[in-house]
């Protein structure tokens, strides 16, 4: 029976993905990918899910890449495949049209460092550290590093960060804008949680949309993003979210996402 490197619980409309291999230090061996792309797919299916928590146990986040994988499959067709197949589990975590938080205690490195700043929101313990080991294999920044890094922080100190095969702390995760908040390890699920819970609570459906339409901003000019903007306000206009918040406004109370994106789903078509 395969060891379960990544597991899902569900507590009202969070679901938790856990990777739980502390004494590989939650390496990104073959399975634990194959186990994180069976668990976004769940996140993407299932329509109770209104936003995903990413968290790990043990003392270390992630440590990147298997080294032992790197020995015997360094061959060029091995590595192609390898980053081929990354299309079933970190895009689909990238581009998930749900809100994703991350809750992060002890190191991610490299490649471990990549999954870190997939989500949206990143709640940092104070052990929480992101280490460039990239250029101490003489490999290039994978999992998204290069892609999420410079845009997140800009252009100039990302590469001051990688080439000096630097570790970034908590503190200076939080001034750079990484980290949304800095808390004792002890509490990062709980902080973690009531932040997944809180964008749960929210217009989950249309925070994923816009999230979504943020990541083509960079490669898109002006008058194109305008047009993206007008279509995805569109939809969102069209979405029960976007009746319930307007409803609520005018009503002067709370309003209920949750609540309406449920009736949606129940309603006869």
């Amino acid at each position: 029976m395969q060891k379960q490197l990544v597991t899902t619980s569900q507590q009202g409309a969070v679901l938790i993905l856990r990777l739980t291999s502390p004494e590989n230090r939650n390496s990104l061996t073959t399975e634990l990918r194959e186990q994180l792309a069976d668990a976004v797919e769940q996140a993407e299916r299932e329509r109770s899910v209104r936003a995903v928590f990413l968290t790990a146990d043990g003392p270390t986040f992630c440590s990147g890449g298997d080294l032992k994988l790197l020995k015997t499959a360094c061959d060029p067709w091995p590595v192609h495949r390898r980053f081929r197949n990354a299309s079933r589990w970190l895009v689909p975590l990238i581009t998930l049209d749900k809100p994703v938080v991350i809750g992060m205690r002890g190191a991610a490195v490299g490649g471990g460092m990549g999954l870190a700043l997939t989500g949206d929101v990143l709640i940092a313990g104070d052990s929480a550290k992101l280490m460039s080991g990239f250029f101490r294999l003489g490999v290039v920044p994978d999992v998204g590093v290069m892609y999420h890094l410079p845009r997140l922080i800009g252009m100039a100190r990302a590469k001051n960060f990688l080439f000096s095969g630097g570790t970034m702390e908590a503190p200076e995760m939080l001034s750079l804008g990484l980290a949304a908040k800095v808390v004792p390890d002890a509490e990062v699920e709980a902080a973690g949680m009531a932040e997944a819970t809180r964008l749960a609570n929210g217009p989950a459906e249309v925070m994923g949309l816009a999230k979504n339409l943020m990541a083509r901003s960079f490669e898109t000019n002006m008058a194109d993003m305008f047009t993206i903007e007008g279509l995805g306000q569109a939809l969102a206009m069209s979405n029960p979210e976007f009746r319930e918040g307007l409803d609520a406004a005018l009503e002067g109370r709370r309003a209920d996402f949750t609540g309406a994106a449920t009736q949606s789903q129940t309603t006869p078509k």
